[in-house]
């Protein structure tokens, strides 16, 4: 499939075939898979401290001889602590067990579960090809964002050494997405006790911009709201459809999409490329003999 490269104005300068990673049949149930998998992964682990509503002498003994025992005073075998003493007779106070005041909870969230959900390698370079195709088929984009004509976005590289978030959204105008800037502008408090959490407003996500490498594009594009930068080596499935739903709006550089081409990227064959190890050079250190002194030998004495 031949795509049209745009200049920087929004007009068409060359064509290009697009990789053969964008010929993947779409499939919307490994995409949730792979996406699950990744959201998973980044989910904070969080539990009750484990001797929480332990913390109390609560212990209380249930046979007959024992001293300061339960045993025939009609009442139920849960543990209590003493809160005031008369000779033998006693103030108790439920504690420690489930139900009781200061008591530990049944079945508290443990820190120790683990909420990862592994996919297999193969599987997950399958749903990020299926939603790199989806990202180039009208009728999937069209669900999601307000587009322009030409579908998909790819730039020159002069794109990527843009360093002012003025110049950015102006390029991003020119090349026709005015009304999806628009749509993303609107910022929206949360309803419900999440807005209590860290979470206060709901913002919409917008296009995502894919680099070859760093670049001052990943600081100047970052301040308008709703738009992702990543670079080409570190898409994955969450990148491609946020919420579970492919065909989001990305705008390719032309460098990004020969690395993509060229290193075999998110195929079951990728070129991976052998750094050299620095080998540290070790300095010995040289140890100087020291000659002990020779004893001058006077003529007539035997050597």
């Amino acid at each position: 499939m031949k795509v049209k490269i745009l200049d920087m104005g929004g007009k068409e300068s060359k064509e290009i075939e697009l990789p053969t990673q964008f010929k993947e049949e779409v499939h919307p149930n490994l995409i949730k898979r792979a996406v699950l998998s990744v959201e998973n992964k980044e989910r904070q682990r969080y539990g009750a401290m484990p001797n929480a509503g332990q913390r109390s002498s609560a212990k209380l003994s249930k046979r007959r001889r024992k001293y300061r025992g339960s045993y025939g005073h009609g009442i139920s075998r849960v543990p209590r602590k003493i809160m005031w003493r008369r000779g033998t007779q006693f103030g108790w106070e439920a504690a420690f067990a489930p139900g009781t005041t200061g008591g530990r909870r049944a079945h508290p969230p443990k820190a120790s579960k683990i909420f990862d959900e592994k996919i297999n390698k193969k599987e997950r370079r399958k749903a990020i090809r299926s939603a790199l195709s989806a990202s180039i088929l009208k009728k999937y984009v069209e669900k999601r964002h307000k587009t322009s004509e030409v579908i998909p976005l790819i730039l020159e590289s002069k794109f990527e050494d843009l360093d002012k978030t003025k110049n950015v959204k102006d390029t991003l105008v020119k090349i026709g997405l005015e009304n999806e800037l628009a749509r993303i502008s609107v910022k929206k408090v949360r309803a419900g006790k999440g807005k209590n959490r860290g979470r206060r407003y709901k913002i919409k996500s917008g296009p995502l911009l894919v680099v070859s490498k760093e670049c001052p594009l990943e600081k100047s594009g970052k301040n308008l709201q709703g738009i992702e930068i990543s670079k080409v080596t570190s898409l994955n499935a969450k990148k491609l459809a946020p919420g579970c739903v492919p065909g989001r709006l990305i705008v390719w550089t032309e460098d990004a999409i020969e690395r993509l081409r060229s290193e075999k990227l998110y195929t079951n064959a990728p070129v991976v490329e052998k750094k050299e190890k620095k080998v540290k050079e070790v300095k010995k250190k040289v140890v100087k003999k020291v000659e002990a002194p020779k004893k001058e030998v006077k003529e007539g004495e035997k050597k």
